[in-house]
């Protein structure tokens, strides 16, 4: 395999083996053998050797050097030292390691990982994890350690949504801390005690289950009183009746009660809605805050809606459009076609999809300054992207990029392997290069001049201020060199 210490023999033996130019005095061509060129989109260069199995690339942005390393699939490396930033990826994230300053992550198919660096209270925290079995954190904050193996016996702090879990023989007994409310859990899910400031509660699930919250109050960071609306709870054979009363003590309390599949309503100052025959039934709802009326029979498959805050008609899987003051979503005979528009200045963002990633088209435009981001996929076939800087890419045949759009991790170690066509474009220095089959054959133009090179360099061509030059089969053929003076008549 090509590593970083056989680059420069490598590139001494072509240059000695063909004699085609000195060794560092411009780039290499060797198509897919080896091949180096300045990059379009980016100030900097690359190296490309094997075809798409190696390649490395070195980008200088203002005094800011990222370096990459890649052999793809098989691992790539990136490193900027200017930001203190590292990221190795193996076998495209079964094995990952990223480094920001002192915090950093290890981990292997997300199952063994471990991760430390500094908090906020300049406390270093190192984790250790081997899902879903082992948990370890340590700290020189006492507070901060804990030590868990499920399911026999331990305790994990801010993870999992909560922030404190304690458990032993799980799920025989296990005990949860959000906030200030406590859960603790007997033969999880079915039995729970729950109790908090002026809350209490309690289930036995799904057979029944009932909590109350006293209204309270307390004292933000600004010193101001803040209320904290109360609430009642209570389920029958869940979920065949349901009913809860929230937001007791504020501006909007709330009233809410099912009897599945019978009937199901919800009252409150801001918003009424009644349900009956759920889910195939008839569903009225009355939307004060956000003022508009809406009929769904059976909802959400057929709906219609109207008022200042929404408008919308929908049949499914028929044809359906809605949209308010800033955004407009509109199908027809769903999934085949799909529209998507957000329009709050200074964003517009426009989408339109066909057969959900089949084909999808993505415009994003900033109305202020009115630059726009463009991105148009035909899955499997190819990307095209422009962005706000007017930096363009097309790449042919891309079996993941539409999938996981403006993932750099597919770019960095996947990409190179199936991307048959590369043609990139920057319209602001006005380079541009086109790359067929891993650099069989490829064109670089740039406003000083352009180059260009087929089948392992056999056959080259390069044009610059000083004049043209061509090679065949390794041999200068001859060269032409330009006339500053101009021409007599």
């Amino acid at each position: 395999m090509f590593s970083a210490r056989n680059l420069p023999a490598l590139k001494l033996f072509l240059g000695f083996l063909c004699g085609l130019q000195s060794v560092g005095a411009s780039e290499l061509s060797f198509g897919p053998l080896f091949h180096e060129f300045k990059l379009t989109l980016n100030p900097g260069y690359r190296t490309e050797a094997a075809g798409p199995l190696y390649y490395q690339q070195a980008i200088t942005e203002e005094n800011d050097l990222t370096r990459l390393w890649a052999a793809p699939p098989i691992f790539s490396y990136l490193l900027n030292e200017d930001t203190d930033y590292e990221q190795f990826d193996f076998l495209w994230k079964g094995i990952s390691y990223h480094r920001y300053g002192e915090e950093y992550r290890f981990h292997i198919l997300q199952l063994f990982s471990f991760s430390g660096g500094q908090t906020q209270s300049e406390t270093n925290v190192s984790r250790l994890t081997l899902f879903p079995l082992y948990f370890q954190q340590r700290s020189k904050i006492p507070d901060k350690n804990y030590t868990a193996l499920l399911p026999i016996y331990g305790r994990i702090r801010e993870r999992f949504f909560r922030d404190d879990i304690r458990f032993v023989l799980f799920p025989i007994y296990g005990q949860s801390r959000k906030r200030d409310v406590v859960t603790d859990n007997y033969l999880y899910p079915f039995f729970h005690l729950r109790h908090g400031d002026g809350l209490k509660g309690w289930q036995f699930w799904p057979l029944v289950g009932s909590e109350h919250k006293e209204v309270t109050s307390k004292t933000n960071g600004w010193g101001d009183v803040e209320m904290g609306g109360g609430h009642d709870k209570r389920f029958i054979l869940w979920p065949i009746f349901l009913e809860q009363h929230t937001g007791i003590g504020t501006d909007n309390p709330t009233h809410q009660q099912a009897l599945l599949p019978l009937y199901s309503f919800l009252r409150s100052p801001q918003r009424d809605s009644t349900s009956y025959l759920w889910l195939l039934g008839v569903t009225h709802t009355v939307d004060r805050q956000k003022r508009f009326d809406e009929w769904g029979a059976p909802w959400p498959l057929v709906v219609f809606t109207r008022g200042e805050g929404k408008t919308a008609n929908r049949v499914w899987p028929f044809f359906s459009k809605a949209y308010n003051t800033t955004q407009t979503s509109e199908w027809y005979l769903w999934p085949v076609y799909k529209y998507n528009r957000l329009h709050s200045d200074p964003l517009n963002r426009e989408r339109t999809r066909i057969l959900f990633f089949l084909y999808s088209a993505v415009s994003v435009k900033n109305t202020e300054t009115g630059k726009r981001l463009r991105q148009i996929d035909l899955w499997p076939l190819f990307t095209s992207r422009r962005d706000l800087e007017g930096r363009n890419r097309l790449q042919i045949l891309a079996p993941l990029e539409p999938l996981l759009p403006n993932n750099t991790s597919v770019e960095r170690d996947l990409s190179p392997l199936w991307s048959l066509w590369r043609s990139e474009w920057n319209s602001k220095t006005g380079a541009t290069s086109q790359s067929l089959l891993w650099n069989l054959y490829r064109r670089d133009t740039r406003p000083e001049g352009k180059k260009c090179s087929l089948l392992f360099g056999l056959f080259q061509y390069q044009s610059g201020h000083d004049g043209r030059r061509w090679r065949v089969f390794y041999v200068p053929l001859g060269t032409s060199r330009r006339s500053d003076k101009p021409s007599s008549e």
